[in-house]
């Protein structure tokens, strides 16, 4: 596949808008009830679940402050950007032998070999200033934080599972523009932290088998009918929210829970109540 296709696996760089579905609806059948009642850890994805965004506003936005921070360093604009989309491709492709952060690093250090991974500080010194410049792109939902605040009312478990392809602290960074806390997540996929990327059902079983987990007692929750939907073939359930769906390929979605966020608390409260 391209480079452009690899991208796009990606929900962290996806393109979408944000739709309302009100043919979407709740399903709820007391078979399924009685399996969620054992649901003990909830897996979110970040971008278009917790948040909302404009991917496109977005993209441009990451890569224009990028190129910008590291124009000083001799850095060329359009010839970083193939680099980060090669290094982008090779965490989607990556089979596990490496972290998600060694395939990105081989991939751009072979581009720029006479960078290295010296200009790494200047990386995450970026993602620490400059990369909240891409905020704008990104809206906002309470329903993110009243969900989380829920669940962990509930004391149930709470993993941030959004695509490995950024470094922790960027991450942490759009966790915190969603309006929820990291120090809530127990665990929070990063490309540090990761062998795999979705829709590879191989990101959930690390995730699993790195705490211990029993994917029957687990639900993802997600936006996207391939990324996020992918977990059922680990075993785990999934709900999938309506309010900005990714389903590039139409995929009929009436097999899984779904429904948009009202939707979905009413489900969950109905689930721990």
């Amino acid at each position: 596949m391209s480079l452009a296709q690899s991208f796009r696996l990606c929900s962290g760089l996806q393109r979408f808008s944000c739709r309302q579905y009100a043919c979407m609806h709740f399903i709820e059948t007391n078979e399924y009830k009685e399996k969620t009642m054992n649901i003990k850890n909830v897996f979110f994805d970040l971008d278009g679940t917790l948040l909302p965004m404009d991917q496109d506003a977005f993209t441009k936005l990451y890569f224009k402050n990028l190129a910008k921070r590291l124009a000083p360093h001799g850095y060329d604009a359009e010839k970083l950007i193939s680099a980060i989309w090669a290094g982008t491709g090779s965490m989607v492709k990556n089979g596990g032998s490496e972290t998600n952060e060694e395939a990105f690093w081989k991939t751009f250090t072979a581009i720029f070999p006479e960078n290295g991974r010296k200009d790494e500080p200047v990386f995450e010194d970026f993602y620490k200033n400059e990369f909240a410049n891409a905020k704008v792109a990104c809206g906002y939902t309470e329903n993110a934080s009243k969900v989380v605040s829920f669940l962990k009312e509930k004391g149930v478990n709470l993993i941030l599972a959004s695509n490995p392809i950024f470094p922790m602290i960027a991450q942490k960074n759009r966790m915190t523009w969603a309006g929820v806390n990291p120090d809530d997540f127990s665990y929070i996929t990063s490309y540090e932290n990761s062998h795999f990327c979705k829709p590879n059902p191989a990101y959930y079983t690390e995730i699993l088998e790195k705490n211990g987990l029993n994917a029957d007692e687990c639900l993802m929750v997600g936006n996207d009918a391939i990324e996020d939907a992918a977990a059922e073939k680990a075993g785990i359930h999934v709900f999938l929210i309506t309010d900005c769906l990714l389903n590039k390929d139409g995929r009929d979605i009436s097999c899984y829970q779904h429904g948009n966020y009202n939707d979905l608390i009413k489900y969950l409260e109905n689930a721990f109540s």
